[in-house]
């Protein structure tokens, strides 16, 4: 099964990947070049250094957003879905800053703290941070009463049933929602490289742009794409190593 799960994926890839190429070389539009020159442009990138000194700008903000939200977003997730009163206070403002259109608001940063690492790094959390909150509250809030009350039953103490039942059984569905918001972060670093200051790989994108460079426009933009799969596939061997045999998701009582 894993071979097979394997070879659909890359026979996926494939067929993407020779789509773009007849797409380019048709052309669908002047501005859309072939797969092989971008990945050509791509090759170029990376050899003289290019595009591993742009990664080294734009993983900084990534890095310490993502590490923010993760951290908090857990934290305020499972102090949400342990208590209805801060569940009532603050879930409204998690669902409005996912639904919010984030290109909006990132003028406000700006002129709030200026075009430095503050703003990139309060977007990549704006944009990360309530998915990860939402899926830790509604993990924790969802956990089977049945579990909670075999705890009971025994004579547990309140602390214990929460580390020792509804952290362990909510923990799938928290991670979860790890990976989406990391996902989500990735293109919050992406929107505040474009939207703030021009730096690291939104840099490449838009002088590549504007000089009508289309491939490496093309090739910054699918390397993106790439860093973010492999770690989302990543996080998720790791998901399975840690809750391998474990019931993702929760049946009714």
């Amino acid at each position: 099964m894993p071979r097979r799960a394997l070879l659909l994926k890359l026979l996926s890839a494939a067929i993407l990947f020779g789509a773009w190429e007849v797409a380019g070389r048709i052309p669908v539009s002047y501005a859309f070049p072939t797969f092989i020159d971008s990945m050509r442009a791509l090759l170029e990138m990376f050899a003289d250094g290019t595009m591993i000194a742009a990664y080294a700008e734009t993983l900084k903000p990534l890095a310490v957003g993502i590490a923010i939200s993760a951290v908090l977003g857990i934290a305020i997730g499972l102090w949400v879905g342990l208590s209805s009163v801060f569940d009532w206070l603050f879930s409204p403002i998690f669902v409005v800053m996912q639904a919010a259109p984030l290109a909006a608001l990132i003028p406000l940063l700006v002129l709030a703290y200026g075009i430095g690492l503050t703003s990139k790094v309060l977007v990549v959390c704006i944009m990360a941070m309530p998915v990860i909150v939402l899926n830790t509250s509604g993990a924790v809030r969802n956990t089977p009463e049945s579990l909670k009350e075999m705890g009971r039953s025994f004579l547990a103490s309140e602390l214990s049933i929460i580390l020792r039942i509804i952290i362990p059984a909510a923990s799938p569905v928290i991670f979860a929602g790890l990976r989406l918001g990391i996902s989500a972060g990735f293109i919050g670093a992406i929107l505040a490289e474009l939207k703030i200051t021009p730096t690291g790989v939104g840099d490449i994108i838009t002088f590549s742009r504007s000089i009508a460079d289309y491939p490496s426009m093309y090739a910054a933009i699918f390397s993106i794409i790439l860093l973010a799969v492999l770690f989302l596939n990543l996080l998720e061997k790791v998901e399975t190593v840690l809750f391998e045999g474990n019931q993702r998701g929760y049946v009714s009582d």
